[in-house]
């Protein structure tokens, strides 16, 4: 999708939705409600407003759940509900691949964070065989980075971003499909503010790039952000963010199992995402962790569904697009 300098769309986006009503990876219920509530606030008519063609492709069924993994035992019994994660990421993973093949922009609706197991490595299958290079921002407090052999919790969750990133530990997940691993460099964690120990090394020596709250406080947002974006500007790149409520301040989106205080504030993710408008590099969206049942009076949906619309090109006022260099 190109943009003019007026920060509108040269042409309308064909714009993908798919519910993924998944709340088994997450530790606390709720989460299988949250693309009803994106719905509820009006996400597809307002990017249909913005002039782009919205299908709705409703809600995955719950699958039936896996049997044999095929991981190693000690693996398998740190997982909490292993089947069922298994099922839904290999369900979430044909879906994502058909969707971005069909050549539209995917938004994948959930559900807790597991589900990017099947987002991203179905995105990343296309992009491979498209020759685009895959990028991956993860709007999140926590890095997503445990294994079986580090997680504190079992909840499968908190193991999206090692997974997508290849961890062998956790291959047996996709069965049959093929996978494609991110390159651990292409994956910046942003807004990261809570991180398990065992997790920081792992990042680190991974080199998977962050800019923590700490770096975000200190410069904005702008900085960090359009050094990313710098670097993977020109050529064929493919962005998928993933946009975990989490990443805002609880105090502003507090539908979300996971609250951590000293998240984004309501302008810096605005800003976030009028940015990445302005980049054009963003080729699939997922919005995740809405808890309905932990929101107040649908406060978090209508936040998320306002971001997505900057996302798409909404803003105050047009104005000609401005790229700030860093050195």
């Amino acid at each position: 999708m190109g943009w003019t300098d007026s920060g509108k769309p040269r042409r309308s986006a064909r714009v993908s939705l798919l519910g993924i009503p998944l709340e088994l990876g997450a530790g606390e219920a709720g989460s299988v409600m949250g693309p009803a509530a994106l719905r509820t606030a009006g996400l597809p008519a307002l990017l249909a407003e913005l002039g782009h063609d919205v299908a709705d492709h409703g809600d995955l069924p719950h699958p039936a759940p896996v049997g044999d993994i095929g991981m190693a035992p000690a693996d398998a019994a740190a997982c909490r509900n292993l089947g069922h994660i298994a099922a839904w990421t290999r369900l979430i993973h044909d879906h994502a691949y058909l969707m971005a093949r069909d050549g539209g922009f995917p938004i994948f609706l959930g559900g807790d964070h597991s589900m990017s197991m099947g987002t991203v490595s179905g995105i990343a299958r296309h992009c491979r065989e498209e020759g685009r290079e895959l990028f991956v921002l993860w709007l999140d407090a926590h890095a997503d980075f445990n294994t079986p052999a580090t997680t504190p919790s079992g909840n499968m969750h908190g193991m999206s971003v090692a997974f997508a990133c290849g961890d062998r530990s956790l291959r047996p997940l996709l069965g049959d499909r093929p996978f494609v691993p991110v390159k651990a460099g292409n994956v910046h964690l942003f807004g990261l503010r809570s991180i398990d120990p065992t997790e920081r090394e792992a990042v680190q020596a991974h080199g998977i790039q962050v800019s923590d709250m700490r770096a975000i406080d200190e410069s904005g947002v702008s900085i960090p952000l359009q050094r990313m974006l710098d670097r993977i500007d020109g050529g064929k790149a493919h962005l998928h963010v993933s946009l975990d409520v989490d990443f805002i301040d609880p105090g502003l989106a507090p539908g979300v199992g996971t609250t951590v205080p000293g998240g984004a504030t309501y302008r810096e993710a605005h800003l976030i995402m009028e940015m990445l408008h302005d980049s054009g590099l963003v080729g699939s969206l997922d919005i995740v962790e809405l808890n309905p049942f932990l929101d107040e009076r649908g406060k978090s949906a209508r936040l998320l569904t306002e971001l997505a619309a900057s996302l798409f090109g909404r803003t105050i006022i047009d104005r000609p697009a401005r790229r700030i260099r860093v050195a």
